[in-house]
């Protein structure tokens, strides 16, 4: 059976669409892209097709791969403080010269829609995983969102995750721990990986080596959630599981093609992480105005204090003159 991320996408652009329009939400992203990496740009260029196809406007950057790691974090800095940004999302890879890591926490943790921030990482870890509410790195949302559309329940299964990355390995493993799954890494030092692989109910295979895993590596009934996105010779694409495209439909377990697989929920998930981000912002705007409130009303308070221990102290004043007067 196919896991179909493209009908997942059409239903999830759908519902995203009409809640932005029904509560009048108004997201508006900002796209840094640094240099001229052709696979870069065709990603982008899907990513805010789909955006403006829910509602989220975005605004585009394209920078010079010369530009110096300090000042692309200045840059970043003045899109942090711009309230009309909601989202900011730097595209990667980034020129050599430029760190990945100082750009992902250079980013407002509220504003950081592909969840590559630490402080978004560590809330992840520790169980924050409620998907229009809480940032989450994306693929990994994504893959947790195919399932869920799929009625695949991952509670007490066996699953194998095959590649270890920031991106998409260490997250998702996390992610399906702390929803009761029994997850086993495995990555280019582990001894005996066609074993582990055997026991698998459920395989993410995320390693970006085109056709590598083979059919007999795994159970009959095996769930293959394909992250790999690999161009061939002949310059089809192709994932990391070795299978014709016209065999998918005989696959006896079940599947995410490639492409129209992972690579859509992705995309999908992006969009949540906007909303999030989205309601992060508004409600710390609203805490920020609590707070003023709270200010402006100890203020108002201490001021007629003041008057009020003002009029008391005359008061007290006039009686003592009186009885002054009195007493002569």
């Amino acid at each position: 059976m196919i896991i179909d991320g493209k009908l997942f996408q059409e239903q999830k652009i759908e519902e995203l669409k009409n809640l932005i329009k029904e509560k009048d939400i108004k997201i508006k992203n900002a796209v840094i892209v640094v240099g001229n990496d052709p696979a870069s740009e065709i990603y982008v260029r899907n990513k805010i097709t789909i955006c403006t196809k829910v509602g989220i406007e975005t605004e585009l950057i394209s920078l010079d791969e010369t530009i110096s790691e300090d000042k692309l974090l200045e840059f970043i800095d003045y899109l942090n403080n711009r309230e009309d940004i909601n989202g900011i999302l730097v595209q990667l890879p980034l020129p050599k010269h430029i760190s990945e890591d100082k750009v992902a926490r250079a980013i407002n943790p509220n504003k950081d829609i592909d969840c590559f921030n630490p402080y978004n990482i560590g809330n992840m870890v520790i169980g924050n995983n409620k998907i229009g509410t809480d940032i989450l790195p994306c693929t990994p949302m994504g893959i947790l969102m195919l399932l869920e559309q799929y009625n695949i329940d991952v509670v007490g299964k066996k699953v194998v995750v095959v590649g270890r990355s920031n991106i998409v390995g260490k997250p998702i493993s996390i992610l399906l721990t702390n929803k009761g799954a029994t997850v086993t890494v495995c990555h280019s030092k582990t001894k005996d990986l066609i074993a582990e692989l055997k026991t698998a109910d459920i395989a993410i295979l995320a390693i970006g080596k085109a056709k590598y895993f083979k059919q007999e590596w795994f159970k009959q009934d095996v769930v293959i959630i394909d992250v790999g996105i690999n161009r061939q010779e002949d310059n089809k694409v192709c994932g990391d599981f070795d299978i014709e495209k016209d065999k998918y439909k005989d696959f006896q377990g079940m599947i995410t093609p490639v492409p129209n697989g992972v690579g859509r929920s992705t995309i999908v998930a992006l969009m949540y992480n906007s909303l999030s981000c989205y309601y992060k912002q508004n409600k710390e705007k609203s805490k920020t105005n609590k707070l003023l409130e709270l200010q402006t009303n100890f203020l108002k308070e201490q001021e007629d204090n003041k008057y009020r221990i003002e009029q008391e102290n005359k008061c007290f004043l006039a009686l003592v003159n009186y009885m002054q007067k009195k007493l002569s």
